[in-house]
């Protein structure tokens, strides 16, 4: 008798376990192996978009350039319009060159004026790193007329 009570006991415990599994409802997911998938694609998509990236990702690069090109043609026109001459060297119109990647900064260029002659002046702005890794280094320069000019597309 006593066993069957135990036995009993352990048949509605076991029937309460069973409803509480029941009820507990499932929380919907993803598996492993649907992420992973989905994770490739969305690789492979981007090697398939990067190359035709590449000329924006480039020409958003150049921006620095074409920016900081125009501050130095302004420092160097309020600078004829106090001294009546252009200036050969960036510290003397007050510009400060950022720092380079090269150097520990975040600029991808290298500026320099390159040309004071009179009533004229060519300021430089020169890639420090390769942009699209074809060995061209992207080079922009400005004149007195305040518009750079691309010279050697990267």
């Amino acid at each position: 008798m006593c066993f069957l009570f135990e036995y009993l006991k352990l048949f509605h415990t076991f029937n309460v376990m069973k409803k509480i599994i029941r009820s507990i409802k499932k929380i919907k997911a993803f598996t492993l192996n649907e992420m992973l998938f989905v994770l490739a694609v969305i690789g492979i998509l981007l090697l398939l978009a990067y190359p035709n990236l590449m000329p924006i990702i480039t020409k958003t690069k150049a921006q620095e350039a074409k920016i900081q090109l125009k501050y130095i043609s302004n420092l160097q026109t309020q600078f004829f319009y106090i001294n009546s001459r252009y200036s050969n060297e960036l510290d003397e119109i007050d510009f400060l060159a950022p720092l380079t990647q090269k150097d520990g900064g975040t600029s991808l260029y290298n500026y320099e004026i390159i040309e004071v002659s009179g009533n004229t002046f060519k300021a430089r702005a020169q890639a420090v790193v390769d942009f699209d890794g074809d060995g061209t280094y992207n080079v922009w320069e400005i004149d007195q007329k305040g518009k750079p000019v691309e010279v050697e597309k990267d």
